[in-house]
């Protein structure tokens, strides 16, 4: 822990202080510590069949290390170029088998020496288990034999996984498809010394391209060179046996998909021109269906590159899009189509057009759908049942729509209308079953399809699953959770007739476990559940702390909620008056009654990541986390056209809840957010006298850097100056004297947030003379991985917390 921080600068904080510091890494107290240095338990993914468990293990946090690898940022991607693999992964480091009835885990011989395992994929056979190991020189693909637990090599260290997972399974499980380095691929440019040889040139065409602030860009000639390279593969057949021969030649693949039948293949490849102002994503592409030779049978699609795209939320590409493959049939492909020519703007009856295309693509499509919002997506059934979704953001307005594939003249009927963000009416989400062709389709029997429901409601959260008549449409609920003590989530369907489920049961102080519920098992409550893992909290640190969800008023009338901790033995008779600290992340809302909805639910395990101000439970401290911070627009007004007044209103109705409870000095409360939750924490440090101190990482405080949208604002700077200067911290920094702890990642990645923002902030306070730290934590992204930097950020947050909060 000796490496220094890359910067630490302050001005006048709560305490004196150099003007800059040289900081060497620190460590949190120990009541902090312990619970953040936990061995996370591990994942588990479970077969089909439900026969066996899977269970990868990774570390709890990355390390300096990790995040110093040799990295290029291009086009929105961030790759290692030695090993061809994105430099943000976080990797599995071992790998364990156990049948899902019981018995004792298995760790699975024969896995790679210090294994950095990724991309793991089951057979379509459920006999064997697919990974990637990336090994000091490239990615390696690895196969594991189920039934011995034994892993081996399959491949050279020659995968290319620079645009994700780097293999697909043939139908049979016996063969892979790989993107494999190309041989003859040409040595990486590296201009750092060169001599320019002309001048970095973009045009303005005169058409409107109101694009946000994407990083990781493409800049110049050789970054497109490079870019073209790093993303270059070879599709190669694998066997089991590491038998391999080419299938296509070199390509920039980015998407491979087989037919349900397994008898046809999808590429998605890019194409040029690249671009310098969106990333890859907006790249041309081009879809081309070959048979299992390689062979072609037909280009079924070419976009051309989106630089332009309409003002507005549901604007989308013109086009065909969301191009997939039906998974009831056996190789037929649906896609979608803006009718109003993507732009919100055009009024049109109808907004988007689904269609199918059956192979071998000789016939002209078929309509099957129009959807007079924007398509949201559609669960195949079988040929004469689908769900289809379509959406409008302005409205927030979500439909569920019944429609027969096989009788595209049919209406669709609709079988659900409601406001996206009433959680309260969500009727849930529908189960989906394997079919004959190993694909998800909607889970029908007797003529009933089922909905599995979070349960969120006034009174609580109780899941539940129903019953819909695909006739009738009438529901009837089958099951819902009663636990008043602990959360049932409930997974999946794995049984219809035997009433088999898998849910995942948790309180706050038990780890989240996995069980099958027989719901046919009916009062006898030791048959009702079956554990299937038995996870220890790795907590223990906080199991005594009292921990509920309070309620409570704006001044408006709107109702908020969050949950509340105080330290464990605290005497809620003697009232000890406490130092609070609030964590929370503005939401913007279009009507008052679902801002004033909670999914708060006591019984949620507790979890603290790094980002948590709940460690600070451990040292006296009270705190409100998820404070509810709607902010909510009505009709034609917008939510950010009141912005700051509803920021501070918001946070005054949760001061005075823990102040009426007698808990807290409301003289002694800090205010803290990540991102948006930044950019809410300066706001509030600026325009209100509430809070102590206030501590804001990785945020954007200048929103004319953001002139095309943020977060969820549609109007441009141009169109709106003075809610853009209103919101800006940066602006109104003259006004800022309460402290402020300001943190940022070296590399953020996020758009929007770019370290530029916090470093340009902080010197505004300290040329105003304000009370501000700024903390810049090397290498981090958006999200801090690195144990040394995160274990440092607690010691920074603890030591300013003492400061200007302790008496």
């Amino acid at each position: 822990m000796k490496r220094s921080l890359s910067l630490i600068l302050l001005a006048g904080l709560c305490a004196n202080a150099s003007a800059q510091e040289n900081l060497s890494y620190q460590l949190p107290p120990k009541s902090i510590l312990d619970l953040a240095d936990f061995q996370r338990p591990p994942t588990v993914s479970m077969d089909h069949h439900n026969q066996n468990l899977l269970l990868s293990f990774r570390n709890t946090y990355k390390t300096l290390s990790d995040l110093s690898q040799t990295e290029m940022r291009l086009a929105g991607l961030r790759i290692n170029p030695v090993t061809n693999i994105s430099s943000t992964l976080t990797y599995v480091n071992n790998l364990k088998l156990r049948k899902v009835a019981g018995g004792e885990e298995v760790q699975v011989k024969g896995l790679p020496a210090n294994p950095l395992i990724a991309n793991v994929s089951w057979s379509p056979n459920e006999k064997k288990i697919a990974f990637t190991h990336t090994a000091a020189k490239g990615v390696e693909l690895w196969v594991i034999d189920v039934e011995s637990a034994t892993a081996k090599k399959i491949s050279e260290a020659n995968l290319n996984a620079n645009l994700g997972a780097p293999y697909s399974w043939f139908k049979d499980s016996d063969n892979l498809l790989v993107k494999v380095l190309p041989k003859n691929r040409t040595a990486l440019l590296d201009n750092s010394k060169d001599l320019p040889t002309g001048a970095i040139i973009s045009n303005a065409t005169g058409s409107v391209s109101q694009n946000r602030t994407y990083a990781d860009l493409l800049k110049n000639k050789n970054d497109e060179a490079n870019f073209e390279n790093l993303v270059t593969s070879e599709l190669v057949k694998i066997s089991l046996n590491g038998k391999s021969s080419l299938f296509k030649k070199a390509d920039m693949y980015e998407d491979i998909s087989f037919s349900p039948d397994g008898k046809f293949l999808l590429l998605d490849t890019l194409q040029k021109p690249f671009s310098y102002i969106v990333p890859l994503d907006r790249f041309p592409t081009r879809a081309t269906v070959t048979d299992l030779s390689g062979k072609v049978i037909k280009v079924v699609n070419e976009t051309p590159l989106n630089e332009i795209i309409p003002k507005g939320f549901s604007a989308v590409a013109k086009g065909k899009r969301s191009m997939g493959w039906r998974g009831d049939k056996p190789a037929t492909l649906y896609y979608v189509v803006a009718l109003d020519g993507g732009d919100p703007a055009n009024k049109t009856e109808y907004r988007d057009e689904l269609f199918q295309w059956n192979a071998p693509f000789d016939q002209e499509p078929v309509s099957l759908l129009k959807t007079p919002q924007r398509f949201g997506g559609v669960i195949w059934g079988n040929e004469q049942v689908a769900i289809a979704y379509d959406n409008w953001y302005d409205t927030r307005n979500l439909k569920t729509y019944l429609f027969n594939p096989s009788t595209p003249s049919a209406t669709p009927r609709v079988i659900g209308d409601r406001n996206m963000q009433d959680i309260y009416a969500d009727p849930g989400r529908f189960e989906t079953k394997r079919n004959e062709f190993d694909r998800r389709v909607l889970a029908i029997e007797d003529g009933k399809a089922y909905l599995i429901g979070a349960g969120h409601s006034k009174k609580g959260q109780f899941p539940f699953i129903d019953e819909l008549d695909l006739t009738s449409l009438k529901k009837n609920r089958l099951y819902q959770s009663a636990y008043t003590d602990k959360i049932e989530n409930i997974l999946s369907i794995e049984d219809l007739k035997k009433g088999k489920v898998l849910v995942q049961l948790q309180s706050k102080t038990d780890y989240p476990n996995f069980y099958f519920r027989d719901l046919k098992a009916g009062d006898q409550a030791d048959k009702q559940l079956t554990a299937i893992t038995r996870f220890a909290n790795p907590f223990i640190g906080l199991k005594d702390v009292s921990k509920e969800v309070i309620k409570y008023k704006r001044k408006d009338g709107v109702e908020l909620s969050g949950t509340l901790y105080l330290p464990a033995g605290y005497d809620k008779t003697k009232k000890e008056k406490l130092p609070l600290l609030i964590w929370a992340y503005p939401a913007e809302y279009k009507d008052k009654n679902s801002a004033g909805q909670s999914t708060h639910n006591p019984n949620q395990f507790t979890f603290p990541n790094y980002g948590s101000f709940v460690y600070w439970v451990a040292k006296g401290y009270a705190v409100m986390d998820d404070a509810a911070f709607p902010i909510i627009g009505e009709g034609k007004t917008e939510p950010n056209d009141n912005f700051i007044p509803q920021l501070v209103d918001n946070a005054e109705a949760a001061i005075d809840a823990v102040d009426q409870l007698g808990y807290i000095d409301r003289q002694r409360v800090a205010v803290g957010g990540h991102s948006y939750g930044a950019f809410m924490t300066a706001n509030l440090l600026t325009h209100s006298k509430l809070f102590a101190c206030g501590i804001a990482r990785s945020g954007a405080y200048n929103r004319t850097l953001t002139p095309f949208g943020f977060q969820s604002e549609q109007r441009n700077y141009w169109e709106t100056p003075e809610v853009y200067t209103k919101m800006s911290p940066f602006m109104n920094a003259d006004k800022m004297t309460t402290p402020i702890l300001l943190v940022h990642g070296e590399a953020d990645n996020n758009p929007g947030t770019f370290t530029l923002q916090t470093e340009r902030y902080f010197q505004a306070l300290k040329g105003l003379g304000a009370p501000a730290r700024m903390v810049i934590l090397p290498k981090e992204s958006h999200g801090y991985a690195a144990r040394e930097n995160i274990m440092h950020l607690l010691w920074e947050q603890d030591q300013f917390l003492d400061k200007c909060l302790k008496k």
